[in-house]
């Protein structure tokens, strides 16, 4: 059992929902990032999503985009991000997991990558751009390390695929809320809660939406349904701040941010 289904599991036991945090490693640097993580294991959520910076990143809107970039542009590397996570191995409660571009984990090579992860405290891998045809050989790797491939289901995905990838995923399913890319949006879809309720009924594995959450009413709206929730843009746009501000006050506004989301759960 990975650290994300133990997550679950108690959340499950006593009838919460996960509240999931993204954000991009190395901006504006890897001890900026550090110091968000830990505010945001401190205000309570869940899990937090950390994205490796990638020059194409697949369905990122120009928020996250642009958080890539700026990571990018001070020279990042994979390296850097494991001894991040490394130092942050058991000072905090929430499990961590990477946002990750399997053109990442291709070079670094399928077991490697999952290997260095694990030892570095991760606890699994949300891969956009692997299609569930090709995902077989990581998704054994994965199972045989306890470590969790999160695949991703959108509103476009056909239901006998979103089936199938469904039985391929380990964790959580993510579900992406909107069709297009990241980012704040006022409103959401009003078929989104009968899509993910249909969706429930094909699997046991949780379901984390995302996508597009930004709200506290986009909160409330979605709780009944989900599993989690993941919120990206928001925050990320607050940590752009940190280039030009004192850091200590972004910080404190990011926490507060997810906060004012958390307590809509």
């Amino acid at each position: 059992m990975s650290l994300v289904d133990s997550l679950f599991q108690n959340l499950r036991s006593s009838g919460r929902k996960a509240f999931m945090p993204f954000v991009t490693a190395g901006d504006p640097d890897v001890d900026f990032t550090a110091d968000v993580i830990r505010e945001l294991d401190r205000r309570g959520c869940s899990m937090c999503e950390v994205g490796i910076p990638y020059s194409d990143p697949i369905a990122d809107g120009p928020v996250i985009q642009a958080s890539y970039t700026r990571a990018l542009a001070k020279k990042i590397k994979l390296r850097d991000i494991l001894k991040m996570f490394s130092g942050l191995s058991g000072k905090v409660k929430m499990p961590l997991v990477t946002m990750v571009s399997y053109a990442i984990v291709y070079r670094h090579g399928l077991e490697n990558y999952v290997a260095d992860a694990k030892a570095a405290g991760i606890a699994g891998a949300i891969v956009p751009d692997l299609l569930v045809e090709e995902s077989e050989e990581l998704a054994k790797i994965c199972k045989a390390a306890d470590f969790s491939l999160i695949q991703l289901v959108t509103p476009t995905t056909p239901r006998e695929r979103a089936v199938r990838i469904a039985k391929s995923s380990t964790g959580f399913i993510y579900y992406v809320s909107v069709t297009g890319i990241t980012g704040e949006r006022t409103e959401l879809p009003p078929s989104l809660v009968e899509n993910v309720g249909w969706l429930r009924k094909q699997t046991d594995l949780p379901i984390c939406i995302g996508f597009g959450i930004s709200r506290p009413e986009h909160v409330k709206l979605l709780a009944p349904v989900a599993d989690g929730l993941i919120v990206g843009s928001g925050l990320v746009r607050r940590i752009a701040e940190a280039a030009n501000k004192s850091r200590e006050p972004v910080v404190k506004d990011v926490g507060e941010y997810a906060a004012s989301l958390l307590s809509s759960l």
